[in-house]
């Protein structure tokens, strides 16, 4: 398995935030425009929080608020579990599964550079996969007694 930094090398380098007073609509502008399940929220390059899709369904659109009237900061998650760009991807992957979480915010020396999905962790993990098998299949093919 990879590292953190290694899976974030290989995205696009925008990071995606809104502000803990912004109003919940203008994240899911932000999703909608980046095509991104959730958006970080940055308060004076302080991360404070994360704000998903499956937040706004849950605590705006099913009590009946309005995203226009609703700010990020009643809806987000504060404080989420972040990760280090020298965390390994096989642990995120494994403190994600546990915790139910989909995204984790990534901080170098307290500054967020990024954000690790389920879905780059699965990228990752198919990575791996693909060269295990074709490591197998040269030493069958090669190396192997009899090859």
């Amino acid at each position: 398995m990879t590292t953190v930094k290694l899976v974030l090398s290989q995205k696009s380098g925008t990071l995606i935030h809104v502000r803990s007073d912004d109003m919940v609509v203008k994240a899911l502008q932000q999703m909608r425009d980046n095509r991104v399940r959730s958006v970080l929220v940055i308060d004076d390059g302080v991360l404070v929080g994360i704000i998903t899709q499956g937040d706004c369904s849950i605590k705006v659109l099913l009590p009946g608020l309005d995203a226009k009237d609703t700010q990020v900061s009643q809806v987000m998650t504060s404080k989420p579990i972040t990760v280090k760009l020298s965390d390994r991807v096989d642990a995120c992957m494994g403190l994600m599964v546990s915790k139910g979480f989909r995204h984790l915010p990534v901080l170098d020396n307290g500054a967020v550079v990024g954000v690790i999905s389920i879905g780059d962790v699965v990228k990752d993990v198919i990575r791996d996969l693909q060269l295990n098998v074709g490591e197998l299949t040269r030493y069958i093919m090669n190396d192997a007694p009899g090859g």
